[in-house]
């Protein structure tokens, strides 16, 4: 198993991509889809078969989405509201743009408590929901990061089998 070059190559670029799930420069969940895809492809689907890309390939919109809808739970939870919830959709994406993940983090926060504030005004609610987004955010990573674990095992778990 071992002795495979493709496989090498497919097993860095999902530790690559797992480093991505923490990491906001490098794709994370889609680089470990996107490497068992090309191992699939040159290995003539021999190894990985369509079931398996089809499990993979649910995984990776699971995981590729769980920032949207872990964080938004998170600030639902908080208390905030579907428009704060749409405030820090819009101030996460400017912030995305602008200033890389940082920026989303801080324009997501931002977005949900200025929407709470001017639709409450009480900041202890405000705060209350700005946290349960950012609770939900990290949430989120770890539910990427555990969807990339459990995708590179079905993987290797594949690959062995083939």
């Amino acid at each position: 198993m071992w002795d495979d070059p493709w496989l090498i190559v497919a097993l860095v670029l999902m530790f690559i991509g797992l480093l991505g799930v923490i990491l906001p420069l490098v794709p994370g969940i889609l680089l470990v889809y996107l490497a068992a895809l090309l191992y699939a492809v040159i290995e003539g689907f021999a190894k990985i078969g369509p079931i398996t890309l089809a499990v993979l390939t649910v995984l990776t919109v699971v995981g590729v989405t769980a920032d949207i809808w872990v964080s938004s739970l998170g600030a639902k939870v908080g208390g905030a509201s579907v428009w704060a919830l749409l405030g820090g959709l819009v101030l996460g994406l400017v912030g995305l743009i602008f200033f890389s993940l940082p920026g989303a983090i801080v324009g997501a926060v931002a977005g949900v408590v200025a929407v709470e504030m001017w639709r409450v005004g009480d900041w202890q609610k405000v705060l209350k929901s700005g946290g349960g987004w950012l609770i939900g955010w990290l949430l989120s990573t770890v539910v990427q990061l555990s969807i990339a674990l459990i995708m590179i095992a079905i993987f290797l778990w594949q690959v062995r089998q083939g």
